[in-house]
């Protein structure tokens, strides 16, 4: 067990997590609580942001919530600096907000356009901006996107959620080449399908749940807990030497 501590423990660790009030940005910061990091979770609606820290805390976990909206420049900025204000500099960043607008191409407007990449691509960014300096300066850092399918195929509709998905894989390889001769990763998880208010669109549908089974080679869509010891391993000392790395957690979907 102290083998296993000395790898995987985040205690002492301060972690941000943004869309960390549902979905699999939830299951990671219990995650990372669980592994003894102190959690600050980042997301828009205030009723879900207090349940789940409040289910953090029932655990044992030490936990914080901001309320912000990661569709504006000074809201990141301002999520950022209260979110500092609960534990401190993090040193692990997981951005896994995301917006899923998906309208035919033909049919997608400008203002879906924007919106999808300020939330999905801008927001991370910013983020990156804001900690990653400090991560490297400190000489620890973990900043791990959540990402998609879409981000290495055309695949439902991909739209402009599959360009700001893809855009923030390659911003995750900028920001390994930048930082990580100074101690910090930057990975990202790329999801199946997983059965999360996120996915509502196709998950109302049983038809399509059962085709997108079918397809991976486990026999099953993924769900938001299949996330948590990739998260945790991406998190620890035991991925110091994995950076600019998409690491598929789909049940084999991709590669069937």
């Amino acid at each position: 067990m102290a083998y296993l501590d000395d790898l995987f423990s985040l205690a002492g660790r301060t972690a941000l997590v943004t869309g960390g009030s549902s979905g699999i940005g939830k299951a990671i910061a219990r995650a990372l609580a669980g592994a003894g990091a102190s959690v600050v979770v980042v997301a828009r609606r205030e009723a879900e942001l207090k349940a789940a820290v409040d289910e953090l805390t029932a655990a044992g976990a030490e936990a914080a919530w901001v309320s912000a909206d990661l569709s504006r420049r000074d809201g990141v900025r301002a999520a950022a600096e209260e979110a500092v204000g609960k534990f401190g500099e993090p040193d692990i960043l997981v951005n896994s907000a995301g917006i899923n607008l998906r309208p035919p191409l033909s049919e997608l407007s400008e203002d879906v356009w924007d919106t999808t990449m300020a939330v999905n691509l801008e927001a991370p960014f910013l983020l990156g901006q804001r900690f990653g300096p400090g991560m490297a300066e400190r000489g620890f850092g973990r900043i791990i996107h959540v990402t998609s399918q879409q981000a290495h195929r055309a695949f439902v509709q991909s739209g402009a959620y599959g360009v700001s998905k893809g855009g923030l894989e390659s911003l995750a390889r900028s920001q390994a080449e930048a930082w990580s001769p100074y101690g910090v990763t930057c990975n990202t998880l790329v999801p199946g399908f997983v059965m999360t208010p996120l996915n509502e669109r196709l998950s109302s549908d049983p038809e399509k749940v059962t085709e997108l089974a079918a397809r991976t080679m486990v026999g099953r869509n993924g769900i938001a807990e299949d996330f948590e010891g990739a998260a945790v391993f991406l998190a620890s000392r035991a991925s110091a030497y994995v950076t600019g790395q998409a690491v598929f957690v789909d049940g084999g979907l991709s590669v069937h």
